[in-house]
């Protein structure tokens, strides 16, 4: 368990948050499953809305603010830095895109959004008042943050770039994946989709909740209108589940083996 109420380090996981077309639905779906309480901002922020566990907020969730179309829900992992001027120079030099241009929210903090070089949207965050989620590792908080690509070594070699990552090759036979780290901290993934995977799929980050029993939580996935999309099996690092909520998002959940 971490708890943490400072900013969090360059290049770490720091926030996540999602678009939702109905709130509503979402807190209705992710209240039950991971223990979450919701804390409704006010409008110059579009009712944005926090949850939290214990009293500790991990995560954001949002209503589209424009009549424009909005994309498909997903969960947008937010990397901190402690510039983001110099991040979004960084990210263009190493081939990456800008999404959305880095802009002050209130006295938060600065956000922005890219593209890495294949093609995965990732935020920024630098914080002000809001340092990001206050507690990772524990049941209803995130615990692992990984980008899923085609090109694995082009996508490393991106973030080692931008964020000055040290890359640990966790690779074995069908399965090809790096861990990448901070001052010997490890803080996020890249890995490349397998071969059961089509070559359309979408490169994109995936957010980990811990949970205490995944198996249960998968079944309650299903009981809350989401679907799973990989049963739970046992990994190295516990038994896990990918799945996705009402609006579609993708998400995985973890728990002990």
């Amino acid at each position: 368990m971490t708890t943490r109420h400072e900013a969090w380090p360059p290049g770490t996981p720091a926030w996540a948050d999602i678009t939702v077309p109905d709130l509503t639905v979402a807190r209705a779906f992710y209240g039950p499953l991971l223990g979450w309480d919701f804390e409704v901002g006010g409008p110059e922020l579009g009712f944005y809305t926090q949850a939290f566990v214990d009293g500790r907020r991990v995560v954001g969730l949002g209503e589209p603010m424009s009549d424009e179309p909005a994309p498909p829900p997903a969960w947008c992992v937010y990397l901190a830095t402690d510039d983001l001027a110099a991040t979004a120079v960084a990210v263009a030099e190493a081939g990456g895109k800008e999404v959305v241009p880095p802009m002050p929210i209130l006295d938060f903090g600065s956000m922005a959004l890219f593209a890495d070089t294949a093609g995965a949207v990732f935020g920024v965050w630098q914080a002000a008042s809001h340092t990001g989620w206050d507690v990772t590792d524990e049941p209803g908080s995130m615990v692992w943050c990984e980008a899923m690509v085609h090109d694995q070594p082009a996508a490393v070699a991106f973030y080692r770039q931008v964020f000055r990552y040290d890359v640990e090759d966790l690779s074995a036979p069908g399965f090809t994946y790096s861990s990448l780290s901070l001052d010997g901290h490890p803080a996020a993934g890249i890995g490349r989709y397998g071969a059961q995977v089509g070559t359309d799929a979408q490169p994109a980050w995936t957010i980990y909740f811990a949970v205490t029993d995944t198996d249960a939580s998968a079944a309650r996935v299903t009981e809350l209108g989401g679907t799973v999309v990989s049963p739970p099996t046992d990994s190295t690092f516990g038994r896990m589940a990918i799945v996705a909520g009402p609006f579609g998002e993708v998400f995985a959940l973890i728990g002990p083996a």
